[in-house]
């Protein structure tokens, strides 16, 4: 008995501790908050509220990630976060690979190392997507362009042409090879997004209205089905959720990331699709609503062999096996 106060005691620390953010630096000495995340295809995407709030006390400019994707990270971080925590964001990175957009072009996985720029314009409406949707919140936007070592001038000069012909502004990101260096256009580029002070961020939903409002308005706006299914769970569920009197709740809706659509085969900008909802959980802790769509595995998959083994720490106190 003494043992399982002394354990619980112990735990009480611990779940008072793990309420702070946590303080870290990237390899460039810059101050950086880790607190949650969770992925967004299957939770909300987002870091904390007192993550986000902390990050903003102590700097002119916070930025903060949400992904995957803005169908389901931004989508969450805006009408969850956003609304929940008064946050008003001014712009909206939108990272972007030409070895993503040339798979939703068509382009198999084995061969997206290969420059091929009739891919890439077939997978250019996934992007143009993206940015509409981003428009809906009447945030602007930036396109970060994630260079690999295998793009090539031809397709990225691709993407800033798209991009000029949308009025967009656009910026090569190279930090996985220079560091910092590596992202002063972007940051160039966002800074005067944010200073021109031409944001009126609005949510896409009120959480007042029906559940069934919440979740058909993302599904038809954000990913552009035509109509919304639900199964016989899903349907009892949406009375337990009234019985219960939680319809004010805001959704969390869990999709795949690799498709606009709750079906990963549907590539690129699907049109006239329908969403199935299987059934909808109550995170009512979390205060939020998930309605599971599709076939969706929820406990993300990791790599047989993790980074970590790749790295060490040589004799002259240096850490290798980053990269």
């Amino acid at each position: 008995y003494a043992r399982d106060l002394k354990a619980a005691g112990a735990m009480t620390v611990l779940l008072k501790d793990a309420i702070k953010p946590n303080l870290v630096q990237t390899l460039e000495g810059n101050p950086a908050i880790i607190h949650g995340g969770p992925f967004a295809n299957i939770a909300q995407g987002t870091n904390s509220v007192l993550a986000t709030l902390t990050g903003m006390t102590y700097s002119e400019y916070t930025v903060t990630e949400a992904g995957f994707g803005f169908d389901l990270g931004a989508e969450k971080f805006f009408d969850i976060k956003c609304q929940s925590a008064g946050l008003k964001p001014k712009a909206v990175v939108l990272t972007t690979t030409i070895r993503a957009l040339k798979y939703h072009g068509g382009a198999d996985l084995k061969s997206l190392t290969v420059p091929d720029l009739e891919a890439l314009k077939k997978g250019l409406p996934n992007l143009e997507k993206h940015l509409e949707n981003i428009t809906k919140f009447k945030v602007p936007a930036v396109i970060a362009i994630n260079k690999f070592s295998t793009d090539t001038a031809e397709e990225i000069e691709l993407i800033k042409d798209f991009a000029a012909s949308k009025g967009i502004k656009v910026a090569l990101a190279e930090v996985w090879a220079k560091g910092g260096q590596g992202a002063l256009d972007l940051a160039r580029e966002v800074i005067a997004e944010v200073e021109s002070n031409i944001t009126d961020f609005q949510p896409l939903y009120s959480w007042n209205s029906s559940v069934r409002d919440k979740i058909e308005t993302i599904a038809r706006e954000i990913y552009g089905a035509k109509h919304v299914d639900y199964n016989t769970k899903a349907k009892a569920d949406l009375s337990k959720i009234s019985n219960l009197g939680l319809d004010h709740l805001p959704v969390c809706i869990a999709k795949t990331q690799k498709s606009l659509s709750d079906n990963p085969k549907l590539l690129g900008r699907p049109k006239d699709f329908i969403i199935t909802v299987r059934e909808i959980e109550i995170a009512a802790g979390a205060g939020f609503l998930i309605p599971i769509t599709g076939t969706i595995m929820r406990m993300p998959g990791l790599p047989t062999h993790p980074a970590s083994e790749g790295m060490d720490i040589n004799e002259e106190g240096e850490i290798v096996g980053l990269f």
